[in-house]
């Protein structure tokens, strides 16, 4: 089980980096004058790989969780609320992660609708949303 949970540990961490990352190019990409084409471009492109690879980091440590809940039977039992609470802030977290998915494909379609305020602020959510996870899962209030 240590080994389950070291490694979804890392590949949370990770997963967390690149969305702690993406909408930092969100801020950026708001920010491209109309006229250059070559740094929005850029931008896109390290966006769709970031996207990519924030994804393939996501996948294993959903896995590699449901396994720590599922199959080793952490969280069952009285006493556990805080993995219940624990799990609707993974959904969150999985709800951001498709929606930076929905901004970038707007990015490249040219649909923007915000400004970098307003990415300024949408790059706060998973901060807090990491803060939630690890503090219920450490302290276990409930």
């Amino acid at each position: 089980m240590l080994w389950v949970k070291s490694f979804h540990i890392v590949f949370v961490v990770s997963w967390f980096a690149g969305l702690f990352y993406l909408p930092r190019i969100f801020v950026n990409l708001a920010m491209v004058e109309p006229a250059s084409e070559a740094e929005r471009e850029r931008l896109l492109l390290m966006g769709d790989k970031l996207m990519r690879f924030t994804t393939m980091l996501a996948v294993p440590a959903v896995v590699l969780g449901l396994w720590l809940w599922l199959g080793f039977g952490i969280g069952y039992g009285p006493g556990n609320g805080w993995l219940h609470a624990k799990l609707f802030v993974v959904l969150l977290v999985l709800v951001y992660h498709a929606s930076c998915a929905g901004l970038l494909r707007r990015f490249r379609q040219g649909r923007n609708r915000h400004g970098h305020r307003w990415y300024r602020w949408f790059n706060e959510a998973p901060v807090l949303m990491l803060l939630a996870a690890v503090l219920l899962v450490v302290v276990k209030p409930f």
